[in-house]
This record gives structure tokens, sequence and C-alpha cells, in this order.
């Protein structure tokens, strides 16, 4: 899923099919440690991680796989972890991932807001 500019009207890209009401509030290129690099998406009612394959000859990125797909109400917990290279770890009931983002606090604190406001919805 890829979605430029994300100030737009940050609706879900069609790649991914929208749930009625869902709104994109963040993305980032990242990588997780077993799935490797991709896309993280968090909408109003999900987070996402779509897998990515760069080529250095010619500086281009594609979009590859679906590989996660966690409606918010599966998330435990999130956490950030590490001092230098920092990590926003998701933990469901499943599996735990763990995601290098730039801002891992920032990223920790609007996965917890949202999850919350779902959670209230319900």
């Amino acid at each position: 899923m890829v979605i430029y500019p994300i100030i737009s009207n940050k609706n879900v890209a069609p790649e991914v099919d929208p749930n009625p009401g869902e709104k994109l509030i963040d993305e980032e290129d990242c990588a997780e440690n077993r799935l490797g690099n991709g896309i993280l998406s968090l909408t109003n009612q999900r987070l996402m991680f779509e897998k990515t394959e760069g080529q250095l000859a010619t500086l281009s990125k594609k979009v590859g796989k679906l590989l996660l797909d966690i409606p918010l109400n599966r998330i435990k917990a999130v956490k950030s972890e590490g001092i230098i290279l920092t990590k926003v770890v998701i933990i469901t009931a499943d599996a735990d991932y763990k995601f290098s983002v730039l801002s891992s606090g920032k990223w920790t604190k609007e996965i917890r807001h949202q999850v919350e406001m779902f959670l209230k919805k319900d």
C-alpha cells in the first residue's frame, strides 16, 4: 500500500481494500526483524505491513505482498525498545513484531491511541 502524499485526504490506498470509514493515520518505510523491509501503515482500524523490494541500480522500490493485516482489537500491547536503534514492538496473541522506525516513541503513542479509540467504538 503506497499512499502518496500522506497529507492528502488520508484515505487508504486502493491497492488495499479499505473498510467503511477507514482512514490512514501514518505510514513509513521500515524493517521488521523476520519479515524484512517494507511499509508499515497504521489506519484507524488496523496495522498493515507490505513487503518492498528495491533496486539499487535504478533507485526504485516496488511494493509487494501484504504480509500483515492486524485489526487493532487484536493488538494486546505496544512498546518501544532500544536506545540508539529503536523499534516499536507490537504484541498480539499469535506473535510479536519488531519494526525499526524513525520515531518508535511516536509510533507507540499513536498505535496505543488508535487501539484505544477503536475499542471505544465497539
